[in-house]
């Protein structure tokens, strides 16, 4: 983008009120730089995949920030289909985000904990969902609440960036989704892109893609034939909360024999871990082919008809 085009789009943000993310992640800076602004909400994720809470939130938060439980508020469910951790009913999913007070013309900044990958997924699987229901305005705090209360005063040991504490109480509004079908990948569909030349990229611990272990709740061990894998804490720095930069990425998709470019499709067990592949692919690396299994292997394993591929079988 050119010095006019940015200036222009500046003023017309300071002139609406609204803030214009230019990238899928924003920093700690720019996150200093839009507290209090109008139409920004800053969506605070820690939870217990964290080893938080929602008193964490209370002791001290983004001021203006809102706080939501990702496994209880109802961001996931069970499908009809009886499986686990999936994509909540539109209209389940409008009422929470409503309740949060956004509606569609909000700008979303979701902060993860930021302290490992594990938690960063809660961000990702949040951002995803927001996409998938057509809301584009949406970003990540990239290292999370670890990154933005990481410099501390040398006297007082207390965190230098503004922290606000108690409950923010927001008025209700109306959010209404766009819901984006081509985002949602059946098991059809991968059955359909085994054959088809398309990478499979399965985001799981080492342990599983190999089936020397599996998910509780998965039927089988194994993964999906032909997938390569790329475990999830392989994509923040030292399985940490921030991401790595696109050329550290591509080397790791090479390592492992994944194509990073064309048609593309994570997956995982629930979709949680899948979630980074897909944010770092889509998002970061810009394969707008990229897609995400939610059912993944629960789902997989669960149809005795599909078939799996287990390495090392010890059983």
């Amino acid at each position: 983008m050119n010095k006019f085009l940015i200036t222009f789009s500046i003023a017309i943000s300071s002139f609406t009120g609204a803030a214009i993310a230019a990238e899928p992640l924003v920093d700690v800076e720019w996150v200093k730089s839009n507290i209090g602004k109008p139409g920004v909400v800053f969506l605070d994720v820690r939870g217990k995949l964290a080893g938080k809470s929602k008193a964490d939130y209370l002791r001290g938060h983004i001021p203006g920030a809102v706080w939501t439980n990702y496994l209880k508020d109802g961001w996931r469910s069970k499908d009809a289909g009886g499986t686990a951790g999936q994509l909540s009913p539109t209209p389940k999913l409008e009422k929470l985000i409503g309740g949060l007070g956004i509606d569609n013309a909000t700008h979303v900044v979701v902060v993860p904990n930021g302290g490992k990958a594990l938690d960063v997924g809660t961000g990702t699987r949040i951002y995803w969902t927001f996409k998938v229901l057509g809301h584009d305005n949406v970003s990540l705090l990239n290292g999370g609440m670890v990154a933005y209360t990481k410099a501390v005063d040398k006297a007082s040991k207390k965190p230098v960036n503004p922290l606000e504490k108690g409950l923010k109480k927001v008025a209700a509004k109306t959010f209404k989704a766009n819901l984006r079908k081509e985002m949602l990948i059946t098991k059809a569909d991968v059955k359909i892109a085994m054959t088809s030349g398309t990478a499979l990229i399965d985001h799981r611990p080492n342990s599983q893609f190999v089936g020397v272990n599996r998910h509780r709740l998965a039927k089988r061990f194994g993964t999906i034939p032909g997938a390569k894998n790329l475990p999830e804490n392989w994509i923040t720095v030292n399985g940490g909360g921030t991401f790595r930069i696109k050329s550290e990425l591509t080397k790791l998709y090479d390592a492992v024999g994944a194509k990073a470019t064309g048609k593309q499709i994570n997956f995982c067990n629930t979709g949680h871990w899948a979630s980074l592949g897909w944010f770092v692919s889509h998002e970061i690396m810009g394969n707008k082919q990229s897609k995400m299994y939610d059912g993944s292997m629960l789902e997989w394993t669960a149809d005795k008809s599909l078939p799996v591929e287990q390495k090392v079988n010890v059983q």
